[in-house]
Formats: structure tokens, sequence, C-alpha cells
């Protein structure tokens, strides 16, 4: 098969990178000074035993060409950006007839629960991936992936629920690129699952590794008190250390260890928008509903959004000023 990386930062670029070291055709899809830098001189990927340079295709949308009939497209974007992601690609043409949104699979390997239904509201073949992949992306052109001996762990399914050939066919590519790949039924409940420990992604883009025990705590707690009155099933913490095992261990690359988590690396990027609304903004919004008191999630997100608007650096944010947000 065929795959089209849509968004080829730090988990979209040690995909692609792998598969196509693996021998799969392989195209990157970025934007700005990122697609500037693969186009010169292609992408490259740090990793603990040594780095590799790939000179791959990137471009920035679809194009005019039909997608051949055997491509799979893997969304990789920031939650944040899938709503324009979808909308760039459900229309191009594929070879034979038809376009991506009708004949195409669409794997959506992201942070967050939202993508998946967004996904189906044009594609009519959705994938869902919970993604284990500890990589840090801040440099035009390269990509550091710190998992080892695996670089990461990507279970995959069909949404809602269920699991088809293309996502056993999709897992077999992975695996021999070198990821953990089990196939799950059940694999939104894995998401929702790295949702709640993905609550603590703010916290870090805001304060760095000085996080009081007692504050992400509470931030957990809400999210689990909010799935529960939702009705929605999610691992446990025992049942994921159990699956990662020492497949994903975080490794130095260069002597270096990983820098932050994913809305770290937008605020120290000065992306301009990160992903809080999809992540804490989920359980608000799910307690919203649920008439579940989320004031840590809710601060949270709000202090993030405070962080982007005002360019305060990543880890800066100042902590006292953050409980003052919390009632």
């Amino acid at each position: 098969m065929r795959y089209v990386i849509i968004g080829a930062g730090a988990v979209g670029g040690t995909i692609g990178v792998r598969l196509a070291e693996s021998g799969h055709e392989v195209t990157l899809v970025a934007r700005g000074a990122h697609l500037a830098a693969m186009r010169e001189r292609g992408l490259t990927l740090r990793q603990p035993d040594g780095e590799v340079t790939a000179r791959l295709t990137a471009v920035d949308g679809p194009g005019d060409r039909p997608l051949p009939a055997d491509t799979v497209l893997m969304l990789t974007v920031k939650s944040q950006d899938t709503a324009g992601a979808l909308a760039a690609w459900a229309d191009a043409p594929v070879a034979g007839g038809g376009t991506a949104a009708e004949r195409l699979p669409l794997v959506t390997a992201q942070n967050g629960v939202a993508n998946e239904r967004a996904a189906l509201r044009l594609f009519a073949d959705v994938h869902a991936v919970c993604v284990w992949l500890p990589a840090t992306h801040l440099e035009p052109g390269v990509v550091v992936a710190n998992g080892h001996p695996h670089p990461g762990m990507l279970h995959i399914g069909r949404y809602p629920a269920d699991a088809a050939d293309i996502d056993r066919a999709v897992a077999a590519d992975l695996t021999a690129a070198g990821f953990v790949a089990p196939v799950r039924a059940d694999v939104m409940r894995w998401k929702y699952g790295k949702l709640l420990n993905n609550l603590g992604n703010g916290l870090q883009a805001l304060l760095g590794g000085d996080i009081p025990d007692a504050l992400s705590e509470r931030v957990r707690a809400e999210g689990v008190a909010t799935l529960a009155a939702a009705g929605i099933a999610h691992t446990s913490t025992a049942e994921e250390a159990a699956e990662r095992g020492d497949k994903v261990q975080q490794r130095p690359v260069r002597g270096e260890s990983r820098s932050g988590g994913s809305t770290w690396q937008s605020l120290a990027r000065g992306a301009g928008s990160t992903e809080v609304d999809h992540l804490n903004g989920e359980i608000v919004l799910l307690g919203r509903l649920h008439g579940v008191p989320t004031p840590a999630n809710a601060a949270v997100q709000r202090a993030v959004r405070r962080a982007v608007r005002e360019r305060i650096a990543a880890g800066a944010f100042p902590l006292a000023e953050l409980e003052k947000m919390i009632p």
C-alpha cells in the first residue's frame, strides 16, 4: 500500500520515514518552513540508535492528480487542524473514479477522541489509532523520536468499533516498520484511556516539569468522573502499563532527553494554537453535558489559550496564577 501522511510533524514524520525505510511509497504533507526544509534536504529522523534522512515527496495538499486506489490516508495533524485537513482531502480524486472520502481508508493517528467522529461525517471508511509515540518536532526538516526498542505503539481498529482487513494490513505494515501495532476492536476504549493521560499535557506546557502532584491528580480525577458519568469505557493505567511493558521506553537521542509533549511543543514552536480544546476541553464539554464540575480542566484550557495568545513561553506560566483560576 501507499501512504499519504497528512501532517509530517513528530508523530507523522516518525511514521512516514519508518514506513518509507521499510519499502513503502510515502508522501508527506506539511506547510511553511517545515515543508520547504523537507523539499530542500529531506526529513531527518533522529533516533536513539542513529539517524536517517529520507527524501520523500512532500506536498501541501492533494493537488490535481488522482490518488492511486491503493492509497491509505493517515491523518496525523493536531486535533485543532483536523477540520481543515479533512476538507482539503475529502474531494481529492481517486484513479478509476470517485473521491478520497468515498473510496480510501482514512486512519486517524492523533490525540483526542473527537477526530474520528469529525472524519466520519465526510469519509466512509475511518480507522482510529491510539498513539503511544514519544517524539519531538521543533526544527524544520527534523523529527526526534525517543522510543526504544520500538519507536512507538500504535493500536488500530475501525471506527466506531470492530476491526477490518485494512486494520490488519496497516498493522502489518507498521509492524514491519518497527512499531508495535495491535489490532483492537475496542480501539476507542484505548483512546479514551490515552485522553486521560493527555490531560497532563496542558499542565506540562504551562508549568514545565514542576507540576504539583495534587494538581495533576485533580485534573485526572475530573476526567475519570466525567467519563464515568458519560458511560464511556476507558483503559486503566495498570492495563496500559502491562500492554506497553518494556516495548516503548524513552531513550536520549544524541545525549538529550525528550523536552516535552505535544502541547509543550506547540508553545515552544510558537505554533499559534494547541490541542488543549480537544484534550482538557473534551473533559469540560463532557462535564457540561453530564453535570460533572470540571474546574481544574477548564482552568488549564483557559490558561493554555492565554499562553498562546500572550506568547508565554512553554513552561513559564506562573503556578500561582493558574491556581487562582481554579475555583
